[in-house]
């Protein structure tokens, strides 16, 4: 069966003037020649993109769009009717948002949080800004710890709300935030609980996972700086923050490690990389 708006692997039937044809379920569908990997033959399987083109064909491409079917992108608009907007993802035709999908009037230029979706009606590919009907907090299997991928939505007062693997919305609060993050960054966390239908998260990996990631952070800094940093106990959060990009809390367990493990040294004034 065609998947349209995803990839598919499909067999090349036969080849014409301006492209092959692959094998479709009911109707051969084309990959015009500028897309064809050069030494194409028939009977080679192809990893191709199904959609529209302006002709409601369905036509395939080896080009890779920004997201597919499902997927939560934010793209730039390019250009804007009465009817809709059409946002730049990645093809050689831009895809559609219907006036009745964005939450205000979109203007060419500017970056848009959407989702990728098939109309049921035209069986098009388009998108849409109205994210929040199609996520759902309801059936949480999430539990404390599980690593999750994120995306920034919208800043509140605490913090922000995220998108949990593109089906929930959980809050990632500001004192959980140790580096500038926008609306639509896509960032790797985990959760902190999950309690009446709410989650929280916070960047990174929890634990020890994330004191060694850490870990290798300030072993480079140490190598770029002659093997000795002038941070200690006493250095100010806002100073640790500013160089390591991290919280005291965790500067202080993550040297704390290092020396442990003798990869460092502290001294009064700072710390020091051990020469091995």
């Amino acid at each position: 069966m065609i998947r349209v708006g995803e990839y598919n692997y499909l067999r090349v039937k036969k080849k014409a003037e301006f492209g092959v044809y692959l094998e479709g379920v009911d109707q051969e569908i084309l990959l015009p020649t500028r897309f064809v990997p050069a030494g194409t033959k028939v009977g080679d399987e192809l990893k191709v993109f199904i959609y529209h083109d302006s002709e409601n064909r369905l036509i395939a491409t080896t080009q890779k769009p920004y997201g597919v079917v499902g997927d939560i992108v934010s793209l730039k608009a390019v250009s804007t009717t009465h009817q809709g907007a059409f946002l730049d993802w990645g093809l050689m035709k831009d895809i559609f948002v219907p006036t009745s999908q964005q939450l205000s009037k979109m203007v060419p230029g500017q970056e848009y949080l959407v989702k990728i979706y098939l109309d049921e009606l035209t069986g098009r590919v388009a998108a849409t800004e109205r994210i929040e009907g199609t996520l759902s907090n309801e059936n949480i299997s999430l539990t404390e710890k599980d690593p999750v991928d994120l995306i920034v939505y919208r800043r509140t007062q605490i913090g922000y709300v995220v998108i949990v693997n593109n089906a929930h919305l959980g809050i990632l609060h500001h004192s959980d935030i140790f580096k500038p993050v926008d609306v639509g960054d896509k960032l790797k966390g985990f959760v902190r609980q999950v309690k009446d239908n709410k989650i929280d998260v916070a960047l990174g990996q929890p634990g020890f996972k994330k004191v060694e990631d850490e870990g290798a952070k300030i072993l480079r800094l140490l190598q770029e700086n002659n093997g000795y940093l002038p941070y200690h106990d006493k250095s100010t959060p806002e100073e640790i923050q500013a160089f390591f990009g991290m919280s005291k809390k965790t500067f202080k367990m993550t040297t704390g490690n290092l020396y442990k493990q003798k990869k460092i040294l502290f001294t009064q004034t700072g710390f020091k990389a051990v020469e091995e």
